[in-house]
């Protein structure tokens, strides 16, 4: 079992920075896989970045690459989403997640409570 807890999130307009904390708390973090994950109003959940369970691999969607950046440190069972840059379409609740999986084709089996970014313009 891995209980997930993020933090971070805020307002701030658009062209700043904000970074996300997701941790973890039970067992072998370490051995899964990553993600975050987010939910604007009225829209579906979609995936935003992973990260595998050495951090030696990252994926990320079209809509966010060169802007955020994911990284974990499995020393303190967090994972981390540092988000440049941020417009007002990046409004959502996000979510991290936690799974496994090879080459970027992971399933979570386990989720956050998601916390609220809004990016005003």
């Amino acid at each position: 079992q891995v209980q997930l807890v993020e933090s971070g999130g805020g307002l701030v307009q658009a062209g700043g920075s904000l970074r996300l904390s997701c941790a973890a708390s039970g067992r072998t973090f370490s051995s899964y896989a990553m993600g975050w994950f987010r939910q604007a109003p009225g829209k579906e959940r979609e995936f935003v970045a992973a990260i595998s369970w050495s951090g030696g691999s990252t994926y990320y969607a079209d809509s966010v690459k060169g802007r955020f950046t994911i990284s974990r440190d499995n020393a303190k069972n967090t994972v981390y989403l540092q988000m440049n840059s941020l417009k007002p379409e990046d409004t959502a609740v996000y979510y991290c997640a936690a799974g496994l999986g090879v080459d970027g084709r992971y399933e979570y089996d386990y989720w956050g409570q998601g916390t609220q970014v809004t990016v005003s313009s």
